[in-house]
């Protein structure tokens, strides 16, 4: 009589191509908090535009799209469709404040050159 042993599924949780700090968590779970009706999760992502040709962009969402890629970060849903995802591999989203302003920061090792306010890149 042949003994079979159950080998448990290994379950692989994706990394994600960015990070976002406690802090840009922490803040994005603040704001979401005070939306009516509460959105699904947070989109990341690249547009073309501003002086060096491409800006980042951030929104509320009430559901994925088709082609975009779901990451959880301490259960907060982040959305970023497939193009944008080019554009962010290795990318840190912190949220800074200080005497001068407050704001989500992007350090993406994949820029090239920012401009000269530093709301838009190339790469």
């Amino acid at each position: 009589m042949a003994t079979t042993t159950a080998v448990p599924a290994q379950e692989t949780e994706k990394k994600a191509p960015l990070i976002l700090t406690p802090q840009a968590i922490a803040k994005v779970r603040e704001i979401m908090a005070t939306q009516d009706p509460l959105p699904a999760g947070l989109r990341i992502g690249v547009v073309g535009g501003g002086c060096s040709g491409f800006q980042y962009s951030m929104a509320f969402e009430n559901q994925s799209g088709m082609m975009d890629k779901v990451f959880s970060f301490d259960d907060l849903k982040v959305f970023v469709d497939a193009t944008s995802l080019m554009y962010l591999n290795g990318c840190t989203v912190d949220y800074v404040e200080t005497l001068e302003a407050a704001g989500f920061k992007f350090d993406n090792p994949q820029v090239k050159s920012t401009c000269g306010c530093g709301s838009s890149f190339s790469v």
